[in-house]
């Protein structure tokens, strides 16, 4: 659940995650297969508009007394650049992923973003993916102890989803083609391709 803040007004408790908007927008391509975890203060109302677009819910767990992860963000007049207010993991604090077995054989997937090393355990257990792709954000970038994971992850998919921001906050390269190829230039892997 999302708080935002922008130069327009502000909005509370919005269906946020990328899983969800990338979930909602693939539907309209693809049948689609939702990880994830939410809290006993999920409202239904968001379930029913994934269900609307036939999106399979099977691998969504719901906590009983939990909360829901939420993030609480600004954006200035450049809508490039969020500045985060306040993360709480709530319920993905303790999160497993667990995913269904028809999940598993899935050729295509998405990392939305989550704590990377979520998002290694998600992707220990497809078989044998065709392509990855991998979105993260400043909170996990920033971070001493998740930075190492996310690069891990990285290392191991076909694409990486970064805003300017935050291509420029992992690398510490200002020149986004620079960037860029710093990412390119991971050792192991498939070779990522940065999508800015």
């Amino acid at each position: 659940l999302d708080t935002l803040e922008t130069p327009f007004g502000k909005a509370e408790d919005l269906l946020g995650g990328a899983g969800s908007y990338f979930s909602l927008a693939a539907s309209a391509l693809t049948p689609v297969q939702l990880v994830g975890v939410v809290g006993s203060d999920f409202p239904e109302r968001h379930l029913d508009t994934l269900r609307s677009k036939d999106v399979d819910l099977q691998g969504l767990q719901r906590v009983a007394d939990g909360k829901t992860f939420r993030w609480s963000g600004r954006y200035e007049y450049d809508m490039n650049v969020a500045h985060t207010l306040d993360t709480q993991l709530n319920v993905f604090g303790d999160f497993k992923p667990d995913l269904p077995q028809s999940y598993r054989a899935t050729e295509f997937v998405y990392l939305a973003n989550i704590t990377p090393s979520l998002q290694l355990d998600v992707l220990d257990q497809v078989h044998k993916p065709r392509f990855v792709g991998l979105d993260s954000m400043n909170f996990w970038i920033g971070n001493p102890d998740t930075k190492d994971d996310l690069t891990r992850v990285i290392k191991r998919v076909s694409a990486v989803f970064m805003n300017d921001a935050e291509i420029r906050q992992y690398t510490g390269k200002y020149n986004l083609f620079e960037a860029a190829r710093q990412i390119l230039d991971l050792p192991e892997g498939r070779g990522p391709v940065p999508l800015l």
